[in-house]
């Protein structure tokens, strides 16, 4: 057994300025079943294989949502979303609460979506355009996922800018305490627009879910406002994350952006290497509701299991040549998304905004360069650019 690395995946400085990758690999090889004590976090096990991070992901039984799907320090007590949301459910409740909100993501419905979105992509992109240069995530990758999930939330046009500001800033912004007050600023607008749309519903999304009755009863106000944050939040930020470290990868491997130039009907296969390189959720955790024993480590009830999801989509027995990016990857069956109960809600929505996107882009006739120095995403949550200055210079120009 080679050495190992030191061992800690919970420093957000990790990867913002170093390399999980060396850590994962040798977990993957030398220990994928991984105690870590607590430490300012409670103590998890990592798992950091492909097939058993999809193993845990299909069985719900042994692995529950309901306690939390991200760590976070027990002085925080337990997260409000448990038991609640779709994300922090377990079925038949997550079920239900999922065929409330179905419809809006299925294929037909996303491509019926499809032209609206074009247009939000090319308007986005022609404003970038128009300045030369930009930040990559703030002023496209950020605002595409943006107005097409409050176009589908029934939110107000005049009022995306808004959201657009408070987002940047409960995603983003540098200071806790700013985030914090900009999540509540969001949560108290669901407030206000989920009695407006009880009191008159239209055909969008938080109507879908002021107006809902499972089991008999309606949704608290306080449900509806937290699955309305969960899916602007899960609507958005992955997806904002994806675009800009996409196209962080094609700036590095320009032969790459050559070969979707020269045929863009890989496009589809492109975006999802795009997922799989990018893999924006960093970390996924269970808690255990029942015993099991993986690899000769028994994990006991209540313990927390954290899924790296990064380093099973660069598993070696898996992917070829993971640490490669490639367009013309296939088979490509990456975990970004999620497997089983939960697989994303809104995938089809989200490689739908990504395929735009990169098309827009490469109809635009532009080419696109660095400007500057990307910037890295310091959270253990989410990995990708925070920041990605880009040239735009009309072709042959």
């Amino acid at each position: 057994m080679e050495p190992p690395p030191l061992i800690n995946l919970v420093d957000p400085e990790l990867y913002s300025h170093g390399d999980p990758f060396v850590q994962w690999r040798w977990l993957r090889a030398n220990d994928p079943v991984h105690w870590h004590e607590p430490a300012e976090l409670p103590g998890y096990w990592s798992l950091t294989r492909y097939e058993d991070v999809r193993t845990a992901y299909r069985d719900h039984e042994t692995f529950s949502s309901a306690h939390g799907i991200l760590l976070r320090p027990a002085d925080h007590g337990v997260d409000p979303g448990g038991g609640r949301t779709l994300a922090l459910t377990d079925p038949p409740r997550h079920r239900q609460l999922r065929g409330v909100v179905d419809e809006w993501f299925t294929v037909r419905s996303v491509r019926a979506l499809e032209e609206e979105m074009r247009d939000i992509a090319r308007a986005v992109v022609g404003d970038a355009l128009a300045q030369e240069s930009c930040d990559f995530v703030t002023e496209i990758a950020a605002r595409i996922p943006l107005y097409v999930i409050c176009k589908m939330m029934g939110i107000p046009e005049s009022d995306w800018q808004y959201l657009y500001d408070l987002t940047s800033k409960a995603f983003a912004d540098g200071d806790p305490l700013t985030r914090r007050f900009a999540h509540l600023d969001i949560m108290g607008y669901f407030e206000n627009l989920q009695e407006e749309k009880a009191a008159d519903p239209g055909d969008d999304l938080v109507s879908a879910l002021a107006t809902a009755v499972i089991d008999g009863d309606r949704l608290s106000p306080d449900d509806i406002i937290l699955n309305c944050d969960n899916l602007l939040v899960g609507g958005t930020e992955n997806t904002r994350i994806s675009a800009a470290g996409g196209m962080l990868a094609f700036l590095q491997h320009p032969e790459q952006w050559d070969i979707l130039r020269a045929d863009p009907s890989l496009l589809p296969s492109a975006v999802e290497e795009v997922l799989r390189w990018t893999s924006t959720a960093t970390h996924i955790m269970r808690t255990a509701a029942r015993p099991i024993e993986i690899h000769g480590k028994r994990i006991e009830p209540g313990d927390r299991v954290v899924f790296w999801l990064p380093s099973a989509n660069r598993d070696e027995t898996v992917f070829d040549d993971p640490d490669r990016f490639d367009v013309l990857r296939k088979p490509n069956r990456h975990l970004a998304l999620g497997f089983g109960e939960h697989f994303c809600l809104g995938s089809m929505l989200a490689k739908s905004e990504l395929r735009l996107l990169f098309d827009e882009l490469l109809n635009s006739r532009v080419d696109i360069e660095l400007a500057g120095e990307p910037k890295l995403l310091e959270s253990i949550v989410v990995n990708g650019p925070e920041s990605l200055p880009v040239r735009l210079t009309p072709r042959g120009a």
